[in-house]
Order: structure tokens, then sequence, then C-alpha cells
């Protein structure tokens, strides 16, 4: 039918010609009379780190099995054949989109026209500001939970609808007919089409519950006190930051298969685990507020019960036990450490810290680094890939003031 493809896109910067790519996709169609018949949303894989995080909001976690722009190119050129393209900031997200199909192989060296809605508020609603939200509030249009891509992407087409009534029918009929003319490369099938993936609604963090069930309950078990003290020395650079990103999890269900550890012995391990965490906290005989955190903390992450929770917190004085893989990571002075990502602080401030505290800030990663710091504990730049390879701890930027004693 013909009609209009309102388009949104979240990325991962600002030029597709630096090696910025999409991560999310929304399109929205528009019938040719204003109405909203149909709507669709992906994350997108860019296999490299998200950018500004604290801008749109997608997680590195929430990516790791989103298909990549190739796979589902084939599915929006359908979505766009036939229709007049529309976005906000066209020009951005027109760069942007044709990048990712000459990426994926498919350049499109005649390119449609497309509308914009930001230049379109300049003849129905002049003197209105040029963002969204601006354009959005002229026509008392709500716009909720802004950057996230659906949620734009509605937006634009109820504007486009509230633009249609302030122009001539000529104006528009013109476009779609320009439109209906309009031929896409077609997209060569994929072997395996992966499924559009929306972003969730929110994200939950990862604890032992979300991974446990992964873990064969094997009997019987042919496994033994090494191969249970390679299991807890992971999980102690796993929790080195207090949280366990989608790679560590998938890391930890990955050892206990290879090593033939069963489910009901991983709970024991956490429960162990637990119990050494304790005894340190308690060494000194007394359990600050900020060891009672941590210790519920961890006890979060490994779905440890409320009433073993209770009982850690009872007076000790024993000296903790020698539990192999607990409290084995240390920084020492010289070590070499690398930060990836956009990081909240500027870069700048935080490798200055480093270097007050003895460490060395260092651009790349070799089996001699110590730690990688990332804007997101599950990053895909290629920094984060290399240091899980190397079995180097990659934390998150939130952690980097507990462990490193830097605000």
């Amino acid at each position: 039918m013909p009609g209009f493809a309102v388009i949104d896109l979240e990325t991962t910067g600002l030029n597709p010609h630096t090696h910025d790519r999409v991560v999310e996709l929304a399109v929205v169609h528009v019938n040719e009379y204003g109405s909203i018949t149909e709507r669709w949303e992906t994350l997108i894989n860019p296999a490299r780190d998200l950018g500004p995080q604290h801008i749109h909001g997608i997680r590195s976690a929430d990516v790791l099995d989103a298909p990549a722009f190739t796979d589902i190119a084939g599915d929006l050129i359908e979505l766009l054949q036939g229709r007049v393209l529309v976005a906000h900031n066209a020009s951005f997200d027109s760069r942007f989109l044709y990048s990712e199909f000459e990426h994926a192989g498919l350049p499109i060296w005649q390119q449609p026209n497309w509308l914009c809605t930001m230049q379109l508020a300049r003849q129905c609603i002049p003197g209105a500001g040029r963002s969204l939200a601006d354009c959005c509030a002229a026509y008392d249009i709500e716009l909720v939970g802004a950057h996230r891509a659906s949620v734009d992407a509605v937006a634009a087409a109820q504007l486009l609808s509230a633009y249609m009534d302030s122009i001539e029918r000529e104006f528009w009929h013109a476009h779609i007919d320009a439109a209906l003319d309009f031929t896409w490369p077609s997209a060569p099938g994929a072997s395996s089409p992966r499924p559009w993936k929306p972003r969730p609604e929110y994200s939950a963090e990862s604890t032992a519950a979300s991974f446990l069930q992964r873990i064969t309950l094997k009997l019987p078990e042919h496994s033994g006190p090494a191969e249970h003290s390679d299991y807890l020395a992971l999980l102690d650079r796993a929790l080195l930051d207090r949280h366990l990103s989608v790679h560590e999890t998938n890391a930890l269900v990955g050892l206990a298969e290879a090593l033939g550890i069963s489910r009901t012995t991983v709970i024991a391990l956490h429960s162990e685990y637990f119990d050494a965490l304790t005894a340190v906290a308690w060494a000194d005989g007394e359990l600050t507020d900020t060891e009672l955190a941590d210790l519920v903390a961890v006890a979060d992450l490994l779905d440890i019960p409320t009433d073993r929770i209770a009982d850690a917190t009872a007076p000790r004085t024993s000296s903790p036990p020698s539990t192999p893989g607990i409290g084995g990571f240390t920084l020492v002075s010289g070590d070499l450490v690398v930060l990836t990502g956009e990081m909240r602080r500027p870069r700048e401030h935080i490798e200055a810290d480093l270097v007050a505290r003895g460490f060395v800030p260092w651009s790349g990663v070799t089996k001699k680094v110590k730690l990688v710091v990332a804007a997101d504990p599950d990053s895909l730049s290629g920094k984060a890939r290399k240091a899980r390879d190397y079995g180097i701890p990659v934390v998150g930027e939130d952690a980097l003031g507990s462990l490193l004693g830097i605000g």
C-alpha cells in the first residue's frame, strides 16, 4: 500500500564515516491519510563498543544476541519499498542507513528522497525549536522515553500526520508517486535469518538464578577439588566489580560444563565462596556497614538464601579459611590498566588518577595487561574481546572506585 515509512535510529556516535554504527532501528508505517498502520523495532549488534550508553540506554548485554544489520537488511528493504522515507533530522538517519547498507554489501547508488519532520517544522510550526520534543510539544504529542528508537519513530509519525493537515495534498501525493517509482536493490536471502529483537522494557541484572538452570544436573559427577578450585578462581574474577556480566555468566556456565561440575555442586561452591567471604569480613572481629553491604551484594548475585545472609551477620572471630580463588586478584604498582568505551568521567581524569596511584594507563590489550575497565562490562569493543580471550578481568567504570580507590 502507498504511504510513508518513518524511521528512527540510535547509534554509537555521530559520524558513520568514523566507524560509528547503528545499534537500534524502528520503522513505523503511516498510510496516505496519516494513520499509523504498523510498527517494527529491533536492536542491532554493531560488533563494537556502544558509545554514549547514558544517552540511548542500551547495554552491551542487550545486543549480544541481537541481529547484525546484515541479518535484517532484506526485511528492512521490504518495509521501505514503495514508501516515502521520513525521519526527524533525516540527514542524520539517511547517512547512517546508507552506510549500514554499504557495510552489508548493498550500496544505495541511486538514493531516494526523504522528508524531514525537522525541516518541515519551519513551514508548519514556524518559531518552534528544532528538536523532536519541541516539535511534538507544539501539537501536544506525548514523547515519553525519548532516545528509544520506537518511541521517537512513533512520535515522528504522529508529527507527520499533524503536518499533513497543514500542507496541500498535492505535496504528499507527489512524494508518494516518486516513492512508488523507486526500486530498492534486492538483498540476498540470509542463510540463517535472525529474528528482529526489540529492546526489553528493562534490563535485569544477571545473577546466579539466571544461569544456574543452564548447568546440567550430572549424576554421577566426575569433578574433584582441582576443578572446584578452577571454578572458584573464575568466580572470584567475575565478582571483582560485584557485577555479573553476560560474558561472565556465559564463561561460568561454560567452565562448569567443561569441567564436569554439576548444578548441585555449583550451588554448593557458591555457598562455600560466600562463607569464605563472610569469614574474611569477620577476621578482625568487626563487621562494618561497608562489609555488610558487600556481603549482601555478593549474596544477591550468588542467589544465597536470606537466612544464610542473616547468619553471615553473626559475630565470627576465627581466621578465614584458605579457599583457592577467593581474594586472589590484586593490583600492584606498575600494573597496566586499559580503558575502553565512553566513560562518564573524562578519560584523562581517570588516567591521571591511575598514574597518581602508581598504575600505568595502557592503550592496547596484551597479555601483560592486568585489568581492563569498560564503560559497560559486556562491552563489544575490540579491547574487551581481546581481554576475555586472554583471561584478563573486565570490570565496569562504577567498580573502579572500590577496586582502586578512585572516585
